[in-house]
C-alpha cells in the first residue's frame, strides 16, 4: 500500500472532543468512524443489527468519504439506544452530535 492508510482526527464541537478515524481500503471507499463519549457514528460499513445486538449507541451514515462529510449528512439508521438519545433517522449528525 502506498500513501496514508489511517488518518486519525480530533473533532471539537460544543466544548467536547470526538475521535475521527478514516481508513483507506483497497478497491473500496474509506471506512469512516466518529467516536463520542456514549457511542459512535459510522459510514455504510456499519451493520446496525449487529450494533443493536451488542447494545451499542450507534448510527449509520452511508455515502461519506471523510469525517467532515459524516458530520454534515443525515443519519440513515440508528440503534434503539441511539434513537433514545435523539440520534434519529433524517437528522443531521452535526445537529445532535452532543448525544453521541
Amino acid at each position: 500500500m502506498t500513501g496514508e492508510v489511517v488518518r486519525v482526527k480530533e473533532v471539537r464541537h460544543g466544548g467536547r472532543k470526538y475521535l475521527g478515524v478514516e481508513v483507506s481500503l483497497p478497491g473500496s471507499p474509506p471506512l469512516v468512524l466518529l467516536v463520542g463519549e456514549a457511542g459512535f457514528a459510522m459510514c455504510g460499513f456499519l451493520d446496525v443489527s449487529a450494533a443493536e445486538k451488542k447494545g451499542a449507541v450507534a448510527v449509520k451514515i452511508p455515502g461519506v468519504g471523510s469525517v467532515e462529510e459524516l458530520l454534515e449528512k443525515e443519519i440513515a439508521e440508528a440503534t434503539s439506544k441511539a434513537e433514545a438519545r435523539g440520534l434519529r433517522k433524517g437528522v443531521r449528525l452535526k445537529d445532535v452530535l452532543d448525544q453521541l
